[in-house]
């Protein structure tokens, strides 16, 4: 998870060839993921389990990713997309993590603050 933090901050804080970087090295990640994946539901199979919870508090930053690296990751990676659509359709999921937009002003004020321009 370290991992997706750091190449998601270097997204959305960063620009021109390192933010390009993240941006590939991001998608790269997530073709790992759906890889996992595979064609389960959820990582752990038919039942939506602990990876799944450890994963799904990141797919709130996904609007944040794509706005400031200009990139759709449904795009590049459906499988995941479909995977956190699944998880968003969970009561306990969909009312407790943050709306994306959220994310993303957090983001923004938060770059504010770091003097990051």
């Amino acid at each position: 998870m370290i991992q997706l933090y750091s190449i998601g901050k270097r997204i959305w804080a960063g620009k021109g060839e390192d933010q390009e970087l993240a941006k590939k090295e991001l998608i790269v990640f997530f073709r790992n993921m759906e890889g996992e994946l595979g064609d389960k539901l959820y990582f752990g199979g038919e039942s939506f389990g602990f990876v799944d919870v450890a994963l799904v508090p990141f797919t709130a930053w996904f609007y944040t990713y794509e706005t400031r690296g200009n990139f759709s990751i449904e795009a590049e990676c459906p499988k995941l997309i479909a995977w956190a659509k699944r998880c968003m359709e969970k009561e306990s999921i969909s009312k407790t993590l943050p709306h994306p937009h959220k994310i993303y002003d957090y983001a923004m004020e938060l770059k504010k603050k770091l003097g990051i321009e």
